[in-house]
Formats: structure tokens, sequence, C-alpha cells
């Protein structure tokens, strides 16, 4: 049988054979090392290694065409991180060519945490999702913010125009397993909860930002932006 696993943890024998030296170990004892790392954890799959790219091959790239969400990571100069999502049509990250991806800003919060980070450091990584799909795609690269008018074109929808778009230079690209989708059964409808499970939107906000409106009142307020606002 041909060995298809990308868990590095698949099998670990030198774990076994170092089971005096983990006994003498605390609960409570932190790994602080790479190599305290790497030994706790025994080498990568060789799988997992063998399928990175340094640029998007032709299955990236159909990944990529028809994902409608990925999550984009920046680092601040002083070393914070910051995850946040987009989304859109299928398709709505560009793929200029095998090195470079155009993704289109859209209104939100103005509070632009991704984009000051990234003109502080320009490294970025990207997981895109498809719906489905229990794989996903990961892109390490760097990006620019621009505003040329052929570059927002790419991110028009409709009559309208993104106000600027990140222009990433793809330095690594790679398909990750399932295995965390499959935990967390995410296109399973067992796990979807039933409406009133959560508090909503609106009363979330009511309560964290101290508004004397009503709950409903914010609601309406957040579903007309999901419906007029979106671009």
């Amino acid at each position: 049988m041909i060995d298809v696993s990308f868990a590095g943890r698949a099998g670990r024998p030198t774990l076994c054979s170092k089971a005096d030296r983990m006994a003498e170990r605390t609960e409570d004892e932190a790994i602080t090392t790479r190599d305290a790392l790497r030994e706790q954890y025994g080498d990568p799959s060789p799988n997992a290694v063998a399928v990175a790219r340094t640029y998007l091959d032709e299955h990236h790239r159909r990944f990529i065409v028809s994902s409608p969400f990925v999550c984009i990571a920046t680092i601040t100069s002083d070393g914070f991180p910051n995850v946040s999502p987009r989304g859109g049509k299928p398709g709505f990250v560009h793929i200029r060519d095998q090195h470079t991806l155009v993704l289109p800003d859209r209104p939100g919060n103005n509070k632009i945490e991704t984009l000051d980070a990234l003109v502080q450091n320009p490294k970025v990584a990207l997981i895109f999702f498809v719906p489905g799909v229990r794989e996903s795609v990961r892109v390490h690269g760097t990006a620019k913010l621009v505003r040329d008018t052929a570059t927002l074109e790419l991110g028009r929808v409709g009559k309208k125009l993104p106000i600027t778009a990140l222009e990433i230079h793809v330095t690594k690209a790679y398909l990750h397993c399932g295995m965390a989708l499959v935990r967390g059964r995410v296109w399973e409808p067992d796990y979807v909860v039933e409406p009133g499970t959560l508090p909503s939107f609106g009363q979330i906000i009511k309560d964290q930002a101290h508004i004397e409106a009503a709950a409903e009142e914010i609601q309406d307020g957040i579903e007309e932006l999901y419906r007029e606002g979106l671009y």
C-alpha cells in the first residue's frame, strides 16, 4: 500500500525509544526551543514536504478559482499577528500568473488591521477553503497595497470597484490535508447550530458597546448592511 500519510506523527519510533527520558519530564514542562519541539513531534511526513511549491501549480490555481473564502494572516512590525477572513464569489481572488495573486479589499469596519499590518511588514499567509472540500490550499508570500485602475478593475462587482487591492507575490504554496475539517465536521449539517443558540450580533454589539437602542433595531441595521453594503 502506498503511504499517503501527511501527518508527521503517523509513526514516531523515536518517542518510544526515548521513553525513559520522557518519563523524567514533568507534565507542565514547556517546549521552548525548536530542537525540543522536533524531538517531541518527530520529522515531518515526506509527502507533506514534497508537495510544497514556490509557485501556484495547476492544482493550486484550480482550487483558488473555486474558493469563495480565504483567511489572510499578517504581522505588525512589533511581531503581533492578525488573521482576517475575506469572501466573495468563487474566484474573487484573481490569479494574475503562477507567482501573483490579487485580493480586492472590500468595505468593512475601517479598523483596517490587516492593511495596517501590511504596510509595516509585507509578509502574508493565506488559507483557501472550498465548501464541501475537506482539504485546503495554503499560500505564503509578500504583498503590497495597490490602487492602480487596472488592478482594481480585477475586483469590480457591477459598478463598484474596491478602494484598494493586495498584490501578493507567492513564495510558497501547498495543499493541506483535511484532518482538521474532518475532525470539526465543518461541512456536516449536524454541527450547524440552531437559530437562537447564540445571541444575535445586534445583541452582542448592544452589550459590548453599551448602546441604548434595542438589539432588534441594531440587528436590522446589520441585515441592511449585509444586503446593501457588501461592495
